[in-house]
């Protein structure tokens, strides 16, 4: 048998582990109210409507309006996910912008624009970005700050992402992008919240990926622009034969292994997962990861009214997914993407009261 002070040993320890924990307290989307249809989408790239609906899977998706500059949609969704938490914005300590780089401006901190606007005075700010897996990567950078800072309890993450700017629909070669809507995400995080707490991150990147598609001109390393460059603000893909090939051959099995790396670290396995807040991409990918995982479609949502809103798409994905019933108290969620480059990312969240 334990002794007494094995016992409050224990307890001391659970107690010290649960103040620990970094919990969420609230979401935030912004999505515009303007939108490009799929029957648009076709006239405007020459593909067959049924291809788009069906194969590259959106109905429509979002486009921006006049004032959807890429903080003003980052910001709307932070006011909405502090609403939700019931805090004030003075008790948010740090404020990290999680979204595009294509920003309002370039060489430009998007995070102290939005501690500005909403009104959280207390608070320092930075912007990151892992491209369309940044949430995750948010998450995991503010759970260490938190945890590693004493004075730090409440976290800001925040994301506006606008790249349709850069889609080109007239070069087929980056026609896998041809989903990417606009829109924002925020997430507010605590130390100690003992809700919605995550459980485990996981990463993985590949750098033979870094200048396989890029936008060419805008950079240091075609500088100074000229009128001509104008036209080649987009993104292209260099060498279209060898990244398909490598995206065939890497992308599946990376992505199946921080999923899995994510629930390990959670004390979790495939068969643990309740919902999968997975980005938007092509429907047989996506179902393909249904099929790996023993998941159905009723433990997931297509963004096929929305496409592929970068690094948003897995806080739209759970807020659907709870306005929806698909997401209950005590269930296992796990959130995973890639970032262009390319880097894979997933966290599992316990939702619901957290039971240790």
């Amino acid at each position: 048998m334990r002794s007494d002070s094995e016992e409050i040993k224990k307890a001391i320890l659970y107690q010290e582990v649960i103040l620990m924990n970094i919990g969420i307290m609230g979401l935030g989307t912004y999505c515009p109210e303007n939108y490009i249809s799929s029957a648009e989408i076709a006239e405007k790239t020459g593909i067959p409507e049924w291809v788009i609906s069906q194969k590259f899977g959106v109905d429509k998706k979002t486009i921006p309006g006049p004032k959807d500059t890429t903080s003003y949609m980052g910001i709307q969704a932070a006011k909405e996910a502090i609403k939700e938490a019931g805090i004030d914005p003075k008790e948010i300590d740090i404020v990290i912008w999680n979204g595009a780089q294509h920003k309002d401006y370039p060489c430009w901190l998007a995070s102290l624009k939005v501690a500005e606007e909403i009104g959280a005075v207390n608070a320092w700010g930075f912007d990151m970005e892992a491209m369309c897996g940044s949430m995750m990567v948010g998450m995991e950078t503010a759970s260490s700050l938190l945890k590693g800072n004493e004075n730090y309890k409440t976290a800001l993450l925040v994301s506006g992402y606008r790249n349709s700017d850069l889609i080109d629909y007239s070069v087929a070669e980056t026609s896998f992008m041809f989903d990417i809507g606009v829109g924002g995400a925020a997430m507010v995080l605590r130390k100690g919240y003992n809700k919605n707490v995550i459980l485990g991150t996981a990463f993985k990147g590949d750098g033979s990926f870094s200048e396989d598609c890029v936008v060419e001109v805008g950079g240091s390393k075609n500088w100074p622009m000229t009128e001509e460059d104008v036209k080649d603000m987009h993104f292209v893909v260099r060498d279209a034969e060898s990244f398909k090939k490598k995206l065939g051959e890497r992308t599946m099995p990376n992505f199946y292994h921080v999923i899995r790396e994510s629930l390990s670290k959670s004390g979790r396995t495939d068969k643990d997962i309740d919902y999968l807040a997975i980005l938007h991409f092509k429907k047989s990918a996506h179902d393909a990861v249904l099929d790996e995982l023993g998941l159905d479609s009723e433990q997931t949502t297509y963004l096929n009214e929305y496409g592929h809103i970068g690094q948003n798409d897995q806080v739209l994905s759970i807020k659907l997914g709870l306005e929806s019933g698909k997401i209950k108290d005590g269930d296992i969620v796990v959130m995973v993407g890639a970032g262009i480059g390319f880097v894979w990312a997933a966290a599992t969240v316990q939702w619901g009261d957290y039971v240790g």
